[in-house]
């Protein structure tokens, strides 16, 4: 593959596990591609897989890609189209073996490869025997003692092993749990040649990984400037062009819905990030070296990406069983609201049985003298954990439809109780990277250790963890530890100059979000258009500030980074989702919402900015 070749069209066709379904055959029928890949594994993915491996061993993958790869098989062989994903889940071998048999049952011969060796779960205990602590990346709890009973132990993987699957001819490479980004580094890696000391040029194949892997998010999907979007009924997937220097280029098929714009690129690349260095197994990347431009109609450049070794560990995600959940929804109407509640809260708790926890959430709110009586009611989420199916099913539901005639006034609930249901615990840690043996098995059999790339000096904090997507996956999951990084903030930024002349408005009204799930942490991004108003945002929003705007953050601990050449400021909350999205009682369970209420809070803005306005991409 000569250095100088045409950059390369990845495509992404699947941003999770229940994603469009019709969207690998758009991308494989709508124009030219090299490659279609998709993202199928989050935190959560992995423990529903696992539930379905228990009741099926040769289960354990996303049994949805077969039906979605099966319609367009002939014309991606004829075509010479790679395919690369990581659909394989918990049993890659088992997917490919039956992508197999369906291609022999319509005539068709494809060469697959399958990546291996990032499930751990048969060596937990050798590795706490051989030392390793297995420490929580957050607070630093070994596992041993912790409670949990591991269903799934999977070690992120790079790109090397798709690598080497393209390099032996595969035409559908299916993986495990590689990083998200994988599936577009190996691709570009293998199409040019790369080293695997390649920093700069793998960075920037991280960066345009990282903006497509989430699917329709990059084309103006669950984007807070949405109004800018002329057709989002039916947004086209992206596709990043890598060329040969690592820079690409994300677009989309002509003629589909959505657009690609700075502003659009940007929220993807400020989503479930933890600081600007995003670490991978193949490379760190230093996020606050990407500089975008609109290059076209749909066309975003991004260049600049600079790349160093990545750390000597890799993260290692863990999920198990944590209990039993259940929940109910009552409807508060009219007057003495907070009276009503009162009265709930005081008779389900003496009513609850002691082992249970519960957590009540309040949602809208209710006007007084409103047109109509959906206007003047508000919503009351009563949430109960508790380590007995029983007491959690039967006993709560029972309890709270016994109040129906004897509580409040205008007593009802939005549905019919529901029957208990397992929650999952996750559990983030890292290990050597010498202790995950990465293979390939080839499509003539043949099985392949990977070797890793050279690493950086270990100068982060026990129990930091790189980044994935992760993805939510997952994100489904970069960052690190507070204070390891350059070009962290301490959290109070520079004072700006007093405007004499301020409007109260919407934050929204001057700044772009988009905001996610990182384990227990919440992930907000926040950025705006032009300078002027980066500068204004850059002062006025400290950690001390966001607080204020996010009540529920109060006592908790926040990491804030600059992003300057994405005018972009980049925050972790941490603890705000509990023990992570499978786990947390939190109505907005990955705090996908969260960008969304923190512009809709009222702040001063100077007049220059509020009468100019911001928010949003620039015309594309």
């Amino acid at each position: 593959m000569g250095a100088l070749r045409r950059s390369i069209r990845v495509a992404n066709a699947s941003g999770f596990y229940g994603d469009r379904a019709t969207a690998f055959a758009e991308m494989v029928t709508g124009g030219d591609v090299d490659v279609v890949t998709g993202d199928y594994l989050a935190e959560v993915t992995m423990l529903v897989l696992a539930k379905g491996r228990a009741r099926d061993p040769e289960a354990g993958y996303a049994a949805s890609f077969p039906a979605q790869i099966g319609p367009v098989l002939g014309t991606v062989l004829e075509r010479g189209i790679k395919v690369v994903v990581n659909a394989g889940g918990l049993n890659p071998r088992g997917l490919a073996d039956r992508l197999i048999v369906q291609a022999h049952a319509a005539g068709l011969e494809p060469r697959v490869a399958c990546v291996v060796g990032d499930d751990l779960l048969g060596r937990l205990g050798a590795l706490q025997d051989g030392g390793h602590l297995l420490a929580h990346a957050e607070h630093g709890d070994p596992l041993a003692g912790s409670g949990l009973s591991p269903l799934t132990a999977n070690a992120y993987l790079g790109a090397w092993g798709i690598v080497r699957a393209l390099e032996a001819g595969a035409d559908i490479v299916v993986c495990g749990r590689v990083t998200d980004a994988a599936l577009t580094v190996g691709p570009a890696a293998w199409w040019h040649g790369w080293a695997h000391d390649d920093w700069d040029r793998l960075a920037g194949a991280v960066a345009a990984g990282h903006v497509i892997e989430c699917g329709a998010q990059a084309t103006g999907g669950n984007y807070s400037s949405f109004l800018e979007i002329d057709d989002l009924t039916h947004p086209g997937f992206p596709i990043a062009e890598v060329a040969a220097d690592g820079g690409a280029v994300i677009t989309k098929h002509a003629g589909t819905g959505g657009a690609v714009t700075v502003g659009t690129v940007t929220a993807q690349l400020v989503y479930e990030i933890q600081g600007t260095r995003y670490l991978n197994p193949d490379v760190t990347t230093l996020l606050d070296t990407l500089t975008l431009r609109q290059a076209g109609p749909d066309r975003v450049e991004i260049t600049g990406a600079r790349g160093t070794p990545p750390p000597p560990f890799t993260k290692v995600a863990i999920t198990g069983l944590g209990g039993f959940e259940n929940e109910i929804t009552l409807v508060l109407t009219g007057r003495h609201i907070d009276e009503k509640a009162a009265l709930i809260e005081r008779t389900v708790q003496d009513g609850l049985e002691k082992s249970c926890s519960v957590t009540f959430q309040r949602i809208g709110t209710a006007g007084q003298d409103a047109a109509g009586q959906n206007a003047a009611s508000c919503l009351l989420r009563i949430a109960v954990k508790g380590p007995e199916e029983k007491k959690v099913g039967r006993a709560f539901s029972g309890l709270v439809v016994g109040l129906a005639l004897g509580s409040y006034p205008g007593f009802y609930a939005t549905g019919t109780p529901q029957g208990a249901r397992s929650y999952g615990r996750y559990w983030p840690t890292t290990i050597p990277i010498t202790e995950v043996h990465h293979q390939v098995v080839l499509p003539d059999g043949t099985v392949e250790a990977i070797p890793w790339p050279p690493t950086a000096a270990p100068d982060n904090e026990p129990g930091t963890e790189p980044g994935t997507e992760p993805g939510t996956e997952p994100g489904t999951e970069p960052g690190t530890e507070p204070g390891t990084e350059p070009g962290k903030e301490s959290g109070n930024g520079p004072v700006p100059e007093p405007d004499a002349t301020v409007v109260r408005l919407p934050l929204g009204v001057v700044a772009d979000a988009r905001s996610g799930d990182k384990g227990g942490n919440a992930n907000l991004g926040l950025w705006t258009r032009d300078d002027e108003a980066y500068a204004w945002l850059r002062g006025a929003l400290t950690t001390d500030r966001l607080r204020e705007l996010l009540p529920e953050a109060a006592a908790l601990a926040i990491d804030r980074y600059e992003l300057p050449n994405l005018r972009a400021l980049n925050f972790v909350v941490h603890g705000l989702l509990g023990e992570g999205a499978t786990a947390t009682s939190r109505f907005d369970a990955q705090a996908k919402a969260l960008g969304e209420f923190i512009l809709s809070r009222h702040v001063d803005v100077p007049a220059s900015l509020a009468q100019r306005g911001s928010g949003g991409a620039p015309d594309r």
